[in-house]
């Protein structure tokens, strides 16, 4: 028994961790996602390992834990905190755990390769290249084989990441060793989507070498921010409307917000893109996780009016509750409800224009500015039928469009 058969999957990549063989790869399938691969099934012992770790073929949660405690959190470091995405406790908590002798394994940016991947800290100064909301897919596989269970680790990562690296330490028995952290997740989008935002990001400023998902240029509330530059120059940016742009001296950065449209995060909080598991098979929305400790942004009416950025902070495990209160920032409990609020409580929905959608990302002659003129048309669409029937209710007929 192995994984040969399974695809549109969480793309976790934890099966290919754990095969002793080495043969299996993850690599992206024809709508931009992660799946395994066996590449060599003569090879294949079929000792089941890579689907026992496997959280898509397992049901229920590798840990049946529930909430402990739930807070508000931020940094008390003023500089850790503008430059997270929400209040800093993700960071905090390993600069906190690498000072007992722990290492990280967490998310960074791969400019060279356009790519979010996993890989391993052992300082603070590694840690920082961890900071800020990567809202792509990550390729966990070479960081997660960096891993020696033999020593002490933070883990981060998606909940079906999470989910499936908890089943992997289950099986060495090595628990002990990890602390587990995932966060408030709302799928995972198309690499084929990323790529093209990124030709056309490219178009505007050249070779990219910085990306943000997330900043409080505008305020923590309206920080679904994309900024991408040909330089991190660190200077003082000039914000020009007309353009949607940013000038750093003679540089071009893209300054590219929610609010005012911005093509990756319509697609992607549309639920344009998402991955098929993430909208048939997820099983970690709200309170349901794995990892010992989950983290998000504490949205809703509670810090409505707080633009530095407030961290939500849920406890599954007493060994989660031991490593926060270590870290150097404020806590402040409140019930789940309250800390979650804003947060998904099921899967997302599949729109009706998804076929078109999915018709223009797999051609890769097509662009990005495709892809949205479909959500246009519906959306006018949508907004002329909503008046119609309007129209045909004040006049008394009972049929709609």
């Amino acid at each position: 028994m192995n994984i040969a058969d399974i695809r549109d999957c969480f793309g976790c990549g934890v099966c290919a961790t754990v095969c002793a063989r080495h043969i299996i790869e993850l690599r992206l399938n024809i709508d931009g996602f992660y799946e395994p691969y066996i590449t060599d099934t003569s090879k294949c012992t079929d000792c089941g390992l890579c689907i026992d770790v496997c959280s898509y073929t397992n049901d229920g949660l590798s840990l049946k834990g529930a909430c402990i405690k739930s807070y508000a959190a931020w940094s008390k470091d003023d500089n850790v905190r503008s430059k997270c995405s929400s209040g800093g406790i993700g960071f905090e908590i390993g600069r906190t755990l690498l000072s007992q002798g722990y290492k990280v394994c967490g998310v960074k940016y791969n400019i060279d390769k356009n790519q979010a991947e996993h890989y391993i800290a052992t300082t603070v100064e590694e840690l920082i290249q961890s900071i800020g909301s990567k809202y792509i897919q990550s390729y966990t596989v070479d960081g997660f084989k960096a891993i020696n269970r033999k020593e002490k680790y933070l883990v981060t990562g998606t909940p079906c990441q999470i989910d499936s690296f908890r089943r992997y330490i289950q099986k060495f028995r090595c628990e002990d060793n990890f602390i587990l952290l995932d966060f408030f997740c709302h799928g995972v989008p198309s690499m084929k989507m990323w790529r093209k935002y990124v030709a056309w990001a490219e178009m505007q400023v050249g070779n990219l070498t910085y990306v943000s998902w997330r900043n409080k240029f505008a305020g923590w509330h309206d920080s679904w921010v994309m900024s991408i530059d040909d330089k991190n120059t660190g200077e003082k940016v000039d914000w020009h409307d007309s353009y949607n742009m940013l000038i750093r001296g003679r540089r071009t950065f893209i300054f590219s917000k929610l609010s005012q449209g911005d093509m990756f995060y319509r697609l992607f909080l549309g639920d344009s893109c998402l991955g098929k598991a993430c909208y048939e098979r997820c099983k970690f929305k709200y309170g349901n996780s794995s990892a010992d400790i989950r983290i998000g942004d504490l949205w809703g009416n509670t810090y409505k009016d707080d633009e530095n950025g407030v961290s939500a902070v849920i406890v599954f495990t007493e060994r989660g509750e031991n490593v926060l209160h270590q870290c150097n920032c404020t806590f402040i409990e409140y019930p789940f409800e309250v800390v979650s609020e804003g947060q998904m409580k099921t899967g997302p929905k599949i729109p009706p224009y998804s076929r078109d959608i999915w018709k223009v990302l797999r051609d890769d002659s097509s662009t990005i500015f495709q892809a949205i003129s479909i959500i246009d048309r519906y959306e006018r669409f949508k907004r002329w039928k909503n008046r119609v029937n309007h129209l045909l209710r004040i006049v008394g007929i009972k049929f709609q469009i």
